[in-house]
């Protein structure tokens, strides 16, 4: 097979078109005829040498792809060569074929095509198990979303919108901040110029949020905990500026404030499918009403992957980049 490796850390350049032995499905596996796999920040760490592979996963970069079913391992049921089907990978994605444990694909919804599938797994799986199963949000609720334009930020705006909470959220440009807005964003704070924390209070009425999903850190942490009410939660699941922040614990004491995480990468084939069979059940009606949908910016050919992620890098891309087999 065709595959793009990192031939060393380091900038965009080092990604190289190479061909790989075909990966054979082990029990449980489903291999995958790789239409297109979607490019996550995530990638861009593992290329600098920053977040390796676990152990056991493929070297080659890429956590999500959508293509048809290649092949069988023993022991899969409910799925035949041929059907179209998305996955959420632990590597290996920026390849013509992959194989993935059974628990964590996904039939591509009805009406989209693979490009656009090849655009939720790792997005969708993400938002639904931080803001949806471990932040409980609920309708009614006020979540403020930082970066609002990411692949991310979309996701999660127009999810927590389907479910029926009231959506804020950060952006570095008005055009971005418009974009998130159009979403279904009922208000966009340009980070880069105004007081993202005074503007939330202000559009609450000085209530505050119920819900913060933060991929930030840094000195966003305790603003964040100061926006939230009684009872709020801080969701944190990456870190753009840094892991570490100076809290006032008399602050998230008096808040009864819940601070929560997780990364998604290391969890098993079973925890990741049941993040798999709630989609399916509760997302999956979304995706394919048109309700909500994955946000493609770019897309680029498997062997420029380096421009893909050049294009993430200046983060000028509202959604998704995708590489096309």
């Amino acid at each position: 097979m065709k595959a793009v490796e990192i031939t060393q850390p380091g900038p965009p350049d080092v990604l190289k078109l190479t061909e790989r032995p075909d990966p054979v499905p082990a029990a449980g596996e489903i291999l995958i005829d790789v239409a297109a796999a979607g490019v996550n920040r995530p990638d861009l760490l593992q290329r600098l040498g920053k977040y390796p592979p676990p152990p056991g996963a493929s070297d080659i970069p890429g956590l999500e792809v959508a293509g048809v079913v290649a092949a069988l391992g023993a022991d899969v049921r409910g799925w035949s060569v041929g059907d179209p089907i998305c996955a959420l990978l632990a590597g290996g994605g920026y390849a013509t074929r992959a194989a993935v444990p059974h628990e964590q694909c996904l039939p591509i919804p009805k009406g989209l095509t693979p490009i656009q599938a090849a655009g939720i797994p790792e997005t969708f799986f993400t938002v639904w198990t931080n803001v949806f199963q471990r932040g409980k949000l609920k309708a009614g609720e006020t979540i403020l979303i930082h970066g609002g334009t990411s692949g991310i930020g979309t996701t999660a705006i127009q999810l927590a919108r389907a479910f029926g909470a009231r959506v804020l959220t950060t952006a570095g440009s008005e055009g971005k901040c418009e974009a998130a807005r159009n979403l279904g964003a009922a208000a966009a704070f340009n980070y880069r110029t105004e007081d993202w924390v005074a503007r939330a209070k202000e559009v609450t009425g000085g209530r505050g949020v119920d819900m913060v999903l933060d991929m930030v850190g840094g000195d966003y942490m305790p603003r964040n905990i100061d926006l939230l009410v009684v009872d709020g939660r801080l969701i944190q699941i990456a870190f753009l500026k840094s892991p570490k922040a100076e809290l006032d614990f008399s602050v998230v004491m008096r808040k009864r404030a819940w601070i929560t995480g997780s990364t998604l990468r290391p969890r098993t084939p079973a925890e990741k499918g049941v993040i798999a069979r709630d989609l399916l059940e509760h997302v999956w009606p979304l995706l394919e009403s048109k309700t909500v949908a994955p946000i493609i910016h770019q897309v680029f050919p498997l062997a420029d992957a380096a421009s893909a992620h050049r294009v993430m890098e200046e983060s000028s891309h509202i959604g998704k980049l995708v590489l096309v087999v």
